[in-house]
């Protein structure tokens, strides 16, 4: 079936311009990204969304949380938990929940910036891919095998080290080892999507690239991305702890999450909690992150 013959079929007369309403089908113009906003309001899904909006409050107003400061000795050294120390406290008295919850504003944080590093370039290589096509797309999936064919810490470490040390600069780090994934995830989408009867009618109406790419391919080719951006959130999670723990994240004693566990590990055989409920937290935000990705992809199918 030619695109001329589909578009005749659809019922709507052509015309010029975007194109982008005049030979598709209402009900495939955006079924993903509606099934997914539906997938998000089951009630199995609250908890997740709590953890993860808790830990995005701590990022955000740490204050409202703890008035203690999570820099300054507050009590007895290494005091386990209390109802005065929630977490307890770590070797020189400072408490322990008032640095997991200031930690947050470093990794949550950090996390984000990766998590949007690796969105923004990874899906721009990669719609341009799949759009394009051509020499171009396969001198953009060559650089793409590239990334891929390096260890993700390796990656991560190398640029952290061209860059500097800091929160910053390992968001960033993390964030270009996640470019790939979102880049073949989303050309692999686009090409999809591009083969559709309603794309070939909205171009056999009239449709301009631009506007049929805008109207019809980029919104029914991106929920998986966005589900991989929130299953990344949870791995930029672990990995910008992962740099902290080995000493490539905020400088102590600026608390952050890896930093935190790495201080206890000394402690581990008599201050379990220095270890313990920072690695907690993390565990629950990445478990929460995978759901919401599981929820939304599973919305998009």
């Amino acid at each position: 079936m030619t695109a001329i013959e589909v578009a005749a079929g659809s019922g709507t007369p052509g015309g010029s311009g975007t194109g982008a309403g005049t030979g598709a089908d209402p009900e495939q113009t955006g079924p993903r990204a509606a099934r997914a906003r539906r997938s998000l309001l089951r009630p199995g899904l609250l908890l997740p969304v709590l953890v993860l909006l808790g830990a995005l409050a701590w990022a955000v107003v740490p204050g409202l949380f703890t008035s203690v400061s999570p820099t300054e000795t507050v009590g007895p050294a290494l005091q386990a938990p209390s109802a005065a120390h929630w977490f307890g406290t770590d070797a020189t008295g400072r408490d322990v929940y008032a640095r997991v919850v200031f930690g947050a504003t470093q990794s949550v944080t950090a996390a984000l910036i990766a998590v949007l590093v690796g969105l923004v370039f990874g899906s721009a290589i990669g719609v341009a891919a799949g759009a394009v096509g051509g020499a171009l797309d396969e001198a953009l999936m060559r650089l793409v095998d590239v990334l891929l064919a390096i260890p993700t810490l390796l990656l991560s470490l190398s640029v952290v080290i061209l860059l500097g040390f800091g929160t910053a600069n390992a968001a960033i780090a993390v964030g270009v080892t996640s470019v790939a994934v979102f880049a073949r995830l989303a050309r692999s989408q686009v090409v999809s999507v591009r083969a559709s009867e309603y794309v070939e009618a909205a171009y056999g109406s009239g449709g301009t690239f631009f506007g049929v790419l805008w109207r019809h391919v980029l919104p029914n080719s991106l929920t998986p991305v966005i589900a991989l951006a929130a299953l990344q959130l949870g791995s930029a999670i672990l990995q910008i702890s992962t740099l902290g723990f080995l000493g490539y994240g905020a400088p102590p004693p600026t608390p952050e999450w890896g930093l935190l566990i790495a201080e206890g590990r000394n402690y581990v055989a008599t201050a379990w909690w220095l270890t313990v409920l920072p690695g907690l937290v993390v565990v629950l935000v990445v478990i929460a992150s995978n759901r919401l990705s599981q929820a939304i992809n599973a919305g998009g199918d």
